[in-house]
């Protein structure tokens, strides 16, 4: 039995989960989500949680239930909490600005690049060299965080770039002179 699959899913006060056949919609505070689950795979929601079954052993249904357990359950804690990804942008003149919804990033190119974030993902700049992603889908908010960084992935040498919130970057030694 899977680990991660058998836990059943706590249900906070104000959220709400219906399943109709494959499609499992979420409502809850902060908004509603909504994801088609392997057709397989039985949801039993009780009373505050939800329970993700198995019809069988076989390998395939072993590795989409405790996949379809963590989905539901990051549907459930986004609309409750949200999720959010931290980014910081090192560098001499880097820095990032917002221009009503679309941010706007001078990293070293010749010209300002502008991101406009999706329907449902919210982006805060807090300073001049940090940017915040914001929003309800896990998944969304980390595909505009790594959209985001890949404008200018750190440079293990000089360690100029954009990137994740702790994220360590390993520096390589440059040239040796003679």
């Amino acid at each position: 039995m899977s680990r991660v699959g058998k836990r059943p899913i706590p249900l906070p006060d104000g959220v709400t989960v219906q399943v109709e056949g494959n499609n499992v919609k979420v409502n809850g505070p902060k908004g509603n989500l909504d994801r088609t689950v392997p057709r397989d795979l039985d949801l039993q929601v009780g009373e505050g949680t939800l329970v993700v079954k198995r019809p069988s052993d076989s390998k395939e249904h072993r590795s989409l239930h405790g996949l379809t357990r963590t989905l539901v359950s990051n549907m459930v804690e986004g609309v409750t909490n949200g999720f959010q990804k931290g980014l910081e942008l090192s560098g001499v003149g880097y820095r990032a600005a917002l221009q009503g919804r679309n941010l706007i990033l001078t990293v070293g190119y010749s010209h300002p690049v502008i991101i406009e974030p999706p329907q449902g993902i919210e982006i805060e700049v807090p300073a001049s060299n940090r940017v915040t992603v914001r929003g309800i889908d896990k998944e969304r908010v980390g595909a505009v965080a790594a959209d985001i960084r890949r404008v200018r992935t750190p440079n293990p040498y000089s360690g100029k770039g954009i990137r994740y919130e702790n994220e360590v970057i390993r520096r390589k030694v440059g040239k040796t002179g003679k």
